[in-house]
C-alpha cells in the first residue's frame, strides 16, 4: 500500500482514503492469506497511519525520482502495490500496479492546490492540458481503481485507459448509532471542505442574509487572503440584500470529535460545489444521520441518495443562495428533517471501508491469479 500520500498533521482527502484503506485490507487480509505492508516517505506519517502494519521508508512521491521509484519497490519483492494516485514510478516494475484516479475535476477547474511547490504547480497546469498524459500514466498500470461509479463512467467516456477500471468508493468514518431523527436540529448549517474556487463558497454565503436566526459554520482551515475574500464576500451580499442574516463562524480546521459533535445536533451539512471526485463530507454527514444540501451533480446524485428522502438538490445556476436558503427552511418542519435523517443514514449504510477493502482485496486476488500466483 502506498502511503506516502498521507500528510503528517491532519488528513485531506486522498491522505484519509489511502490510511482508512490501508486500515481495513490490513485487518481482512490475513483470513485470504495476503501480507500487507506500507511504503512512506517520512516517519511522521505513520502517526496517521494504522498500527501494527510493517513499513518501508522510501523516497517521497513529489521527488525529481519519482519516474524510477519501481527500482526502491522492486527491492521490496512485492506481488502487488496499489496507489491511492495515479503518479507513481513504474519504470522497471516487476510487480502488479494498481493506479488509482480519483476525479476529473481539474481538467474543467485547473487551478492547482496552492499547497503544492511552484514548479509541481506548473507541471500540474501543464498535465491537465489535454488527456494524453492521464492516457499514458494509467496505462502504465495491470488495474486502474476509482472511488466512484460516475468517475468510472467519465473515464470510459474519455477513454482514458485500456485497463480494467474498478471502483473501490470512499467512505465515512465508523459512525457508530446514527443521531435521533425525532430530536429538534440546532439551527446550524457545517461547510466542511477547501476553499478552491470550484467548491463555490461563495453562493453558500450569498445564503447567509436569508437565513435569520442560523449559524453558519465554515469549518476546514484556509489562508488569511481566502478568508478576506470570503469575508468581503459576505458583507457586499449583506449589504445588497438590506440584511445581516445569519452568522457566520469561520473555523479554520475542528478536530474530529468537534466535528462529529457538530454535525450530530446540526440542521444540514452544506456544499454547493460546481465539481466534486465522491464529496466524503457528504458521506460523513449522512451516516451520522444529518442531511445534507447539495449541489445537483452526477456525483452528489450517487454518493447522497437522489430519488430518496435524502436528497436536498440545488441546481447549479440560478440564484443559488435563494435555493439553498429555501432547502433549509424546508427542513424547518420535524417530520421533513425526521424523514431526511433517517434516509441518509440508510443510504450512507452502503458506504464502509469493509466493503472497500474487499473490493480491492478481490481485485488483488484477480491481479495475482493472471500471474500464476
Amino acid at each position: 500500500m502506498d502511503a506516502r500520500y498521507t500528510r503528517v498533521d491532519f488528513h485531506d482527502g486522498i491522505s484519509r482514503y489511502g490510511a482508512s484503506l490501508t486500515e481495513a485490507v490490513h485487518r481482512l487480509a490475513d483470513p485470504a492469506g495476503l501480507r500487507v505492508e506500507m511504503l512512506i516517505s517520512d516517519e511522521r506519517q505513520l502517526a496517521l497511519l494504522p498500527d501494527g502494519v510493517p513499513w518501508h521508508r522510501i523516497t517521497g512521491p513529489t521527488s525529481a525520482g519519482e519516474p524510477f521509484v519501481a527500482r526502491q519497490v522492486r527491492a521490496l519483492r512485492p506481488d502487488v502495490v496499489f496507489s491511492p494516485m495515479q503518479t507513481m514510478g513504474s519504470l522497471g516494475r516487476d510487480y502488479a500496479l494498481i493506479l488509482t484516479l480519483h476525479d476529473l475535476i481539474y481538467y474543467e477547474y485547473p487551478t492547482p492546490p496552492r499547497n503544492l511547490p511552484e514548479p509541481i504547480r506548473w507541471l500540474w497546469r501543464l498535465y491537465h492540458l489535454g488527456y494524453a498524459p492521464q492516457r499514458f500514466l494509467l496505462d502504465r498500470a495491470d488495474a486502474v481503481a476509482t472511488v466512484s461509479q460516475t468517475t468510472a463512467d467519465l473515464i470510459a467516456a474519455h477513454r482514458l485507459t485500456r485497463r480494467p477500471v474498478h471502483v473501490v468508493p470512499n467512505a465515512p468514518q465508523p459512525a457508530g448509532v446514527p443521531r435521533d431523527p425525532e430530536a429538534a436540529p440546532t439551527r446550524e448549517l457545517l461547510y466542511m471542505g477547501s476553499f478552491m474556487d470550484y467548491k463555490d463558497v461563495e453562493s453558500i454565503l450569498d445564503a447567509v442574509p436569508l437565513l435569520s436566526g442560523y449559524t453558519v459554520r465554515l469549518l476546514s482551515r484556509l489562508t488569511a487572503e481566502r478568508r478576506r475574500e470570503l469575508a468581503e464576500h459576505l458583507r457586499r451580499a449583506r449589504a445588497a440584500a438590506g440584511a445581516r442574516g445569519a452568522e457566520v463562524v469561520f473555523h479554520d480546521g475542528t478536530d474530529e470529535a468537534e466535528y462529529t459533535a457538530l454535525l450530530r445536533r446540526a440542521t444540514a451539512s452544506v456544499t454547493l460545489s460546481r465539481a466534486e471526485g465522491f464529496g466524503l463530507p457528504v458521506a460523513e454527514a449522512q451516516a451520522q444521520g444529518t442531511p445534507v444540501i447539495c449541489s445537483d451533480l452526477p456525483i452528489f446524485r450517487e454518493v447522497a441518495g437522489h430519488g430518496t428522502a435524502a436528497w436536498n438538490g440545488v441546481p447549479l445556476e440560478g440564484d443559488r443562495g435563494a435555493a439553498l436558503a429555501a432547502r433549509v427552511r424546508g427542513l424547518e418542519d420535524p417530520a421533513a428533517f425526521a424523514a431526511a435523517s433517517r434516509a441518509s443514514a440508510e443510504h450512507a449504510a452502503g458506504y464502509t471501508w469493509d466493503r472497500s477493502a474487499r473490493r480491492l482485496l478481490d481485485l488483488v486476488e484477480g491481479l495475482l491469479a493472471d500471474r500464476g500466483r
